[in-house]
């Protein structure tokens, strides 16, 4: 199916609401995320995947309660927002649906993926646009949330003077640094993605601008040296570790499906339940775009 257009370069502010035609939300921060009862995400009609669209542009994150799907529909409801997108270290998993990335933690697993914050696989030349992890088994202990951070509103917190020195510059997003340094895995033949974005990237749809620099896969910003590009680099992830109004936190039921838009959003997930066990699946999609200013 078609991705939607929204109206180009117009501020989120401007549409952030609660009520829709056909559903109502519950915001989970001033800025970010917003919960959602009553629907199916296995039989939407086309009046609620409009509103679940434009709730979508005003709130980045979207939490579905309540929901009982197959993969399947998992993946049909991922489709209406872009084309499949394959994990990287899916190739390690031929017996697995290419389009499913598991997500499973247990008292056995050396580390618990997301672990960090970081933008979903941002390596890649176009990296998935959206993500849609649906939850079927928490903890017993509670914990496992899940931080979102908003990076429209990390950008804004930077100087005029240090956006217009940005604005020029790219940044490297290395697959190896996460894949092989942190999860150890044997890279595929050709290695792990390695692409160059923008520091500074504007949202397709509202026209926004993000900083899309990310700890899980930035490895340094281009053109700079060293120790420049690790001082601007370290910066910007304490900002957005220590500054608590960029976050919301979804706390994961079972049936839960979280949807964030992975052009403007970070997240980090939270292994705070050892040994207690979380699985959950996660299908990502991709638009046409590569990050662009």
């Amino acid at each position: 199916m078609a991705v939607m257009a929204l109206t180009k370069h117009v501020p989120v502010e401007q549409t952030r609401r609660t009520e829709y035609s056909t559903f109502k939300v519950t915001p989970i921060s001033p800025h970010i995320g917003a919960e959602i009862r009553g629907l199916d995400l296995g039989n939407l009609t086309g009046a609620q995947l409009a509103d679940i669209r434009q709730a979508w542009a005003d709130w980045m994150v979207l939490v579905f309660r309540d929901q009982s799907l197959t993969r399947d529909q998992h993946k049909a409801f991922a489709h209406n927002f872009g084309r499949p997108h394959i994990h990287p270290m899916n190739v390690h998993r031929p017996d697995q649906d290419p389009e499913i990335l598991v997500v499973k933690t247990t008292a056995k697993s050396p580390y618990t993926a997301g672990e960090g914050w970081h933008t979903d696989v941002s390596c890649d030349a176009i990296p998935p646009l959206g993500s849609a992890l649906y939850i079927t088994e928490t903890p017993e202990c509670g914990g496992g949330d899940t931080l979102f951070a908003n990076m429209y509103m990390a950008c804004e917190m930077l100087s005029p003077a240090m956006r217009a020195f940005l604005a020029p510059l790219n940044a490297v997003h290395d697959g190896a640094a996460p894949y092989v340094g942190s999860y150890k895995s044997t890279p595929p033949e050709g290695g792990y993605p390695r692409h160059e974005h923008p520091v500074i990237t504007r949202h397709p749809d509202t026209g926004r601008e993000v900083l899309y620099v990310n700890s899980g896969f930035t490895t340094k910003i281009s053109g700079l040296h060293p120790w420049e590009s690790r001082a601007l680099l370290d910066a910007f992830f304490n900002l957005l570790k220590n500054e608590p109004k960029l976050h919301c936190r979804v706390r994961w039921e079972p049936g839960t499906l979280t949807l964030w838009d992975n052009r403007c959003t970070q997240h980090h997930s939270v292994w705070d339940y050892y040994p207690f066990s979380r699985y959950g699946e996660r299908v990502s999609v991709i638009g046409d775009e590569a990050p662009s200013r």
